[in-house]
């Protein structure tokens, strides 16, 4: 692992996040995350809250800044970029919890449904997709829509 931490610098996982890290290793979603991060060459390090953040993710599937598998946050740029945009790293942390509620990964499937929803709704795949709805639509990079309002 790169981008090694200065003591003091991490938080301290909760109960929850710990939890949450358990079954997303248990589900093996996280696994499957660290495959994707080690076959696209990205540098791994330990991110807050029980994240790992795979930094220089450059292959052009999907086509999103960063993007979550299991708790393995895959992000486009280096890692102390990620770090210092706390709205899109809390975006990605809430898709970890959505791992974990789906059981690991049928959220695949169940995010590529809600994304064809919304694309057919909106015009994209965030505006009226539910998993990004919660993960919150501002900080995530998507259009929010005039009051709020669901689609």
């Amino acid at each position: 692992m790169t981008l090694r931490q200065r003591a003091g610098t991490q938080d301290v996982p909760t109960t929850a996040q710990r939890l949450r890290r358990a079954a997303n290793l248990l589900n093996g979603s996280t696994v499957a995350g660290l495959a994707v991060a080690l076959a696209a060459g990205t540098r791994l390090s330990r991110g807050p809250r029980g994240m790992v953040l795979a930094a220089g993710y450059r292959w052009r599937l999907p086509a999103a800044r960063a993007f979550t598998v299991g708790n393995v946050v895959l992000y486009r740029g280096p890692a102390a970029d990620l770090l210092s945009r706390p709205a899109l790293l809390g975006h990605e942390e809430r898709h970890c919890s959505q791992y974990a509620w789906c059981l690991g990964l049928p959220f695949i499937p169940l995010y590529l449904a809600a994304a064809s929803w919304s694309v057919l709704r909106s015009g994209n795949p965030g505006t009226a997709n539910i998993f990004e709805r919660r993960a919150g639509l501002a900080a995530g990079g998507y259009p929010v829509p005039a009051g709020g309002a669901v689609l």
